[in-house]
């Protein structure tokens, strides 16, 4: 059994029979009363966020969560096929359990993917991923690199708010937090 001082970022919880994924925690000594640690979870099943404060050194259940590196493959109507890389062997996500991260997996890439006795519970992108833009609409005469920004659909079907003076074809940086532009990508 842990405490509430060993909750982190990503730890996932067994509260009441359900897997939680910490989101977010604060540890907060009020002026009077007991510390209590603050938490932001999601339910690793239905992908619902509470927020959910503890007592300190409340003995809580941690689960085993196993984390690996696996290459995306493809997708298919069955979800997403993942490839483990040090021993090839295939796993396929459910696309509810990827959620929006779809908007930001290539072919070819490696993700950390978190598995809870064999059954897939999320994934970990990195911070930022390198996309080409598919569409956007041209810039007009006099734009300047301070100025407003536009819409433009990256190569995955995301929309995503560039400076004026970005182009079709160019690759950009995109966070995989907010989806925020991030720079350009030098050639």
């Amino acid at each position: 059994m842990a405490t509430t001082n060993d909750i982190k970022n990503g730890t996932v919880l067994n509260l009441d029979g359900q897997l939680w994924q910490v989101l977010w925690f604060q540890h907060h000594k009020p002026g009077k009363g007991n510390t209590v640690v603050r938490t932001k979870i999601k339910n690793v099943l239905n992908g619902k966020v509470v927020d959910r404060a503890f007592p300190a050194d409340t003995k809580i259940e941690m689960a085993q969560v196993d984390r690996r590196d696996m290459q995306y493959l493809y997708d298919d109507p069955s979800g997403y096929v993942f490839m483990d890389t040090d021993n090839y062997e295939q796993l396929t996500i459910p696309a509810d359990v990827i959620g929006d991260d779809k908007d930001y997996l290539l072919e070819g890439m490696i993700v950390t993917v978190a598995t809870n006795e064999g059954t897939p519970l999320y994934i970990d992108l990195p911070a930022s991923v390198e996309l080409e833009v598919t569409y956007t609409e041209p810039g007009l005469q006099g734009d300047r690199s301070t100025g407003g920004n536009k819409p433009a659909t990256v190569e995955t079907g995301k929309t995503v708010q560039v400076p004026l003076f970005i182009t079709t074809g160019e690759k950009i940086k995109v966070s995989t937090d907010d989806g925020g532009y991030l720079g350009r990508v030098q050639s």
